[in-house]
């Protein structure tokens, strides 16, 4: 067995999963592993200018690359800033591993006032966990490293987090590294495999529902396999978006709204194939209709739809072991559904209720100047929630937003991320100005490594939609008006390319001329208040007082 430090074998157990970058922070407590790090030529490290950035560029560079994405900062604080960024990965079910520093050994649960010190640091981050795990020598860091990694790469892949204190990332012992985790691609029995094939054989209406399980499965093929073997159109959630491409005849894109067309065939439909999604309360089938649930993770399974069959397993494996069930049994091939999707799309294209607001055509001209290929970064701006219906997309992995976490800010960050995953592609961020302002800073960053990403920021000098919905609802906005810089100046302070739209249907230009010059550019797209979409028209009832919110 080697003799290494704590440090040497973190860095090299990352190297043996296959880890190539880590976004991090150098801090005080961390030093035994960047010195191991600056001696390994394999593992690039990205130094971000907050904590709170790594985590969410790790994210983006898991969901952007389907691989783990690794962040690094100092215990206490550090992760406190890192937090919202797990939060956001938790939400989307997204493998990023938190490594974390400590105080020193004799010290923890001490509560003597330490530099960094926060008792009980693992309990604390524990809600926006899978896992949890502290190792104290140096020979428990394999150990606790692949543990770490099969988490990642078994079941609901959510985010861990591995500490260790400063001491020991420099002490030396013999250390025994292990073989990489392998990822699990486990399947249902074969009897509850042979169920499901006879539902989806006999049913008439049948329809699948795809979420961002299947990108975490990396299942884009197979789902796309499986939908044209059954002849089954599918739907996508908001975080299934690019699992099929909108071009595929059997696609229904990401519409599922309060109603329509695209509603009806769902509440129509026999059987409901959900695929890696939870299905939620804001998604419902027909009551007469059998959901067949494909899910890594057996909560979820029945939680909101008690007519269910339940699929516990990998997405691609389940898919891959369900297709060959439904072939094998002979099941007869039903006609195929596309002139109804078609006619479906079409309506959805021609009597959109929404092409009247400006969000449509500041959209459609993003679209435009868009490469086909770009993967977008959606922010919690009024354009972000909008895309998420509508904006169309062509490649796998290509859609990215902060789910149910909802974080303002993350979209710059996690492109940085995604831009380091995938160099090849163009990455494009859209923000509002108050959610690009949370790290402005990371655009020394982006300089600094050459990560080249289009950050699009639409800039009304408010935070519009709080401002928007307290005129509307609440009698008046209050203290929801901001003070911004000048973008431009910003941009050039930091070497960043800077543009500026006359109109906001430019913006499509812009980024086809931004994407060309491949460096890191800032546009920003001056715009008015926009009305709320037509999915969002209605006032949330926990803003009004109701029976039940107290006692």
């Amino acid at each position: 067995m080697p003799n290494m430090s704590g440090g040497q074998a973190v860095v090299q157990t990352l190297i043996r999963e296959g880890v190539d970058v880590i976004f991090g922070l150098p801090g005080v407590q961390m030093y035994g592993v960047i010195d191991a790090l600056r001696e390994e030529p394999g593992i690039r490290m990205i130094t971000a200018r907050h904590e709170g950035t790594t985590t969410y560029m790790a994210d983006g560079y898991a969901r952007a690359t389907g691989r783990p994405g690794v962040a690094l900062v100092v215990p206490g604080p550090g992760i406190y800033n890192a937090a919202a960024g797990l939060s956001t990965a938790y939400a989307r079910s997204s493998p990023v591993l938190m490594i974390a520093g400590q105080i020193p050994r004799a010290t923890i649960g001490k509560d003597l006032g330490g530099l960094h010190e926060v008792n009980d640091q693992i309990d604390t981050i524990k809600p926006v966990t899978k896992w949890q795990k502290r190792v104290l020598s140096p020979n428990e860091v394999p150990g606790g490293l692949h543990e770490a990694f099969r988490q990642l790469r078994t079941g609901r892949p959510r985010p861990v987090e591995f500490e260790l204190p400063p001491e020991t990332m420099v002490e030396r012992e013999e250390v025994e590294l292990q073989e990489p985790a392998p990822q699990d691609r486990s399947a249902p029995s074969a009897e509850t495999l042979a169920e499901a094939a006879k539902l989806i054989a006999e049913a008439k209406s049948p329809i699948i529902y795809a979420g961002g399980g299947v990108a975490r499965s990396n299942a884009e093929a197979e789902l796309v396999s499986f939908a044209e073997t059954t002849n089954i159109p599918v739907i996508t959630s908001a975080g299934g978006k690019s699992t099929i491409s909108d071009r595929h005849p059997l696609s229904l894109g990401s519409s599922l709204g309060p109603a329509g067309m695209v509603k009806d065939a769902m509440e129509n439909a026999d059987v409901v194939i959900v695929i890696g999604s939870r299905f939620s309360l804001r998604n419902p089938a027909g009551g007469g209709a059998k959901l067949i649930h494909i899910d890594a993770d057996p909560s979820v399974i029945g939680q909101i739809f008690p007519n269910t069959l339940g699929l516990v397993g990998d997405a691609k494996g389940t898919l891959t072991a369900l297709q060959a069930e439904y072939a094998k049994n002979g099941a007869s091939q039903r006609p195929s559904p596309a002139e109804r999707v078609a006619e479906i799309r079409a309506s959805l294209n021609l009597a959109d209720e929404e092409k009247d607001q400006p969000q449509d055509s500041i959209l459609k001209s993003l679209r435009e100047g868009a490469p086909e290929d770009a993967i977008l970064v959606a922010g919690m701006t009024q354009l972000g929630y909008y895309s998420r219906l509508h904006w169309p997309v062509y490649h796998p992995k290509s859609y990215i937003d902060s789910g149910y976490s909802g974080n303002l800010g993350f979209s710059y960050p996690t492109a940085l991320g995604a831009k380091v995953g995938r160099p090849d592609l163009p990455v494009i961020s859209i923000s509002g100005d108050g959610g690009f302002m949370y790290y402005s800073g990371e655009l020394a960053t982006a300089v600094k490594y050459g990560i080249n990403v289009v950050s699009v920021v639409f800039n009304d000098n408010a935070f519009g939609n709080v401002a928007r919905d307290l005129d509307m609802d609440f009698g008046g906005q209050y203290e929801a008006d901001l003070h911004n810089p000048d973008f431009l100046k910003l941009a050039e302070a930091y070497g960043v390319v800077g543009m500026r739209a006359d109109q906001p249907t430019d913006v499509g230009d812009l980024v086809a001329d931004a994407v060309k010059l491949d460096k890191p550019v800032l546009i920003e797209v001056p715009v008015e208040r926009m009305p709320r979409p037509k999915l969002m028209s209605n006032r949330a009832p926990w803003t009004l007082p109701q029976e039940g919110l107290i006692g």
